[in-house]
């Protein structure tokens, strides 16, 4: 008995289309870097990319628990001397680019270097409703219903 390894060939990507509408940010991005990396699969290979190719929609809408709307604050530097900026989840929920939330909670998730990269490039996230991956036919992906604590029941 050896043991499988994935090879190019034998990878068979599928897509997925996520309604992120009510969720909770931190178990949406865990089934999302999961899904990416291809852990669901029973050909997983660690060193290859057979993950899915995945597209949030409505990530304006993700919950988060707690007073984390508040007081989750990211942090980036500009790059020039007392150059730190900060924002809170709400206001970035709330702004012009609302996906980089959820995109950052999954690439947190991913591993870093060359494979978590590409694993990355297979993520599709849109503020709205509509995407423009129609053509791919992807199947909906019902993360509420994987389990109840999955979505937010309060305001």
């Amino acid at each position: 008995m050896k043991t499988f390894s994935a090879k190019p060939a034998d990878i068979e990507k599928k897509w997925f289309v996520i309604d992120a509408e009510g969720i909770i940010l931190g178990r949406l991005a865990a089934i999302i870097a999961n899904r990416l990396r291809g852990k669901h699969k029973p050909s997983y290979t660690p060193h290859m990319d057979c993950g899915d190719y995945i597209i949030v929609i409505n990530a304006e809408k993700v919950k988060l628990s707690g007073k984390k709307m508040s007081d989750k604050i990211y942090y980036w530097h500009t790059g020039h001397p007392g150059g730190i900026k900060q924002r809170t989840a709400g206001e970035i929920l709330e702004g012009d680019h609302a996906e980089r939330v959820v995109v950052k909670a999954v690439q947190r998730m991913v591993p870093s270097g060359p494979l978590g990269n590409a694993q990355m490039k297979n993520l599709r996230v849109f503020v709205g409703p509509e995407h423009s991956h129609a053509a791919q036919n992807p199947e909906i992906l019902d993360v509420a219903a994987m389990n109840i604590k999955n979505t937010r029941s309060r305001k």
